[in-house]
């Protein structure tokens, strides 16, 4: 892009400074990278994941209000519990980033069945729960985002790891139906699907890898993943970036 486009581009760009955006898995990896990026961005934020000690050190580099809750996402009473802490601590919620998630795989002779059980109700159960909280008090409101990370692995079949991908399917499926439910409503809706990234989930399908022979590309760096989510909350509000794919350059995906 050219100056002259970024120039453009920038002017056009909606501004973040004083909304508020809660964001889940905020403990490490593209969470905790997200929260920085939106923080940056002026944003006030509201940050959960399990590991209460992780969320205050990423709270203590922040310049900007920032409100903690230290809960598992799988408990029901969450979603509802971010949304009333953001409006208890900052008056407002304008933007939903639901980014928790783990990775179970293993092939179907020893794969642990509660382990997937526990992987389904963190990476879907929660997020449709999460969605629907936020989304019912954005369409009242009339304005709000909501940005579900998804994965690559949505759209690739591995051997091992079928229902992993099976989730990341159906949570862009979902995403897609949500979108199309709240048109009009000035609610914006979408995902964003890496490839491999420099997390601790990566740190275990590396290890797993290397073990088969197998050598990974290059990841993306947390902070790509976090910079493109500010991207498309920043498009001007008539804008919705539905879905974005972004995979490292040596990634084959």
């Amino acid at each position: 892009m050219g100056p002259g486009l970024a120039e453009a581009a920038s002017a056009k760009a909606l501004p973040l400074n004083g909304k508020v955006a809660v964001i889940t898995g905020a403990s490490s990896g593209i969470g905790a990278a997200i929260a920085r990026e939106l923080a940056a961005a002026g944003m006030h934020l509201v940050v959960t994941a399990r590991r209460a000690d992780r969320l205050e050190d990423l709270r203590g580099g922040f310049a900007v209000p920032c409100a903690v809750l230290a809960a598992d996402i799988e408990d029901p009473a969450t979603p509802a519990a971010l949304l009333a802490l953001a409006l208890q601590a900052h008056g407002r919620a304008d933007v939903l980033v639901n980014n928790a998630g783990r990775v179970v795989a293993g092939p179907l002779e020893t794969v642990d069945l509660d382990d997937l059980a526990a992987m389904t109700r963190v990476n879907f159960d929660a997020v449709v729960r999460s969605s629907y909280v936020f989304a019912r008090h954005f369409k009242a409101q009339g304005s709000g985002a909501i940005v579900n990370v998804s994965s690559v692995g949505a759209y690739l079949s591995h051997s091992s790891m079928g229902v992993y991908g099976a989730l990341k399917h159906a949570l862009e499926v979902f995403t897609t139906a949500l979108r199309v439910e709240l048109k009009v409503s000035g609610v914006r809706v979408g995902s964003i699907a890496p490839g491999s990234t420099d997390t601790e989930i990566f740190d275990q399908l590396r290890d797993r890898a290397s073990s088969a022979g197998v050598k990974l590309p290059p990841p993306l760096a947390p902070a790509d993943i976090a910079e493109a989510v500010r991207f498309m909350l920043e498009r001007p509000a008539h804008a919705n970036v539905a879905r974005m794919l972004l995979v490292s350059a040596a990634e084959g995906a």
